[in-house]
């Protein structure tokens, strides 16, 4: 009896250890199917990727190279330059001659050329003024028998070129003087601003040898160059 229970725990031992080994080979072998499995994957089936020409391609390629010659540029000949017009010349200027002046005669009389007061005899009216220096650069006193002509006699008289008066040929030329029945002698050596153009203006001298000094003024006086 205790032979039999001995005999049974073995076998009961010994299947046990079987089974418990007996199962491992599947286990391991199913391990080494996924460590397989894991060890090349599958690859996915990826579609071949088609790549698509550029439409504008033909932008890159070159320039074709043209076989005929190339045109000479044509060359353009610069016109001659047009001849400047030749300006007239200039005329020169003419200088006139200033004509002739004739001196003043000596005597009065009808004849001779010049200006009017120069020539015959004139008529005007007469004046006096208190003497002193003249515009012929001649210091005058009162009792001088001497008179002053008009601005517009004293400054055209012949031969005066404007400049200096006491250079005038007028000074020192002498005119009879006659008014009323009186005559009387007189020098220019002056210049009267006031006067018209064959009046006379006297030192206080020769006035009163024509008239009394309150007439002031004697209108019709004649008078001719000597």
């Amino acid at each position: 009896m205790f032979f039999k229970s001995s005999f049974l725990l073995v076998i009961s031992i010994v299947a046990s250890v079987s089974a418990l080994t007996t199962p491992h080979v599947p286990r391991n072998h199913h391990h080494r199917a996924i460590a397989q499995r894991a060890a090349s994957p599958n690859t996915p089936h990826i579609p071949p990727i088609t790549i698509r020409k550029r439409a504008d391609g033909k932008r890159c390629k070159a320039r074709p190279v043209s076989s005929s010659p190339l045109q000479p540029r044509p060359t353009t000949t610069p016109a001659p330059p047009k001849p400047s017009p030749t300006p007239p010349p200039e005329p020169k200027p003419t200088t006139e001659k200033a004509p002739a002046t004739t001196k003043a005669p000596s005597s009065g009389g009808s004849g001779g050329s010049g200006p009017s007061f120069m020539i015959g005899t004139q008529t005007g009216q007469g004046t006096f003024y208190d003497t002193g220096l003249g515009a012929c650069g001649i210091v005058n006193k009162d009792t001088d028998y001497i008179a002053a002509v008009s601005h517009l006699l004293f400054d055209r008289f012949p031969d005066y070129d404007g400049a200096n008066p006491n250079n005038n040929p007028i000074c020192g030329r002498k005119v009879r003087v006659t008014y009323e029945g009186k005559s009387i002698t007189v020098a220019i050596t002056d210049r009267c601003e006031g006067c018209a153009v064959t009046d006379l203006d006297f030192s206080p001298s020769a006035f009163s040898a024509l008239a009394a000094f309150s007439v002031g003024r004697i209108s019709n006086m004649k008078w001719i160059w000597i």
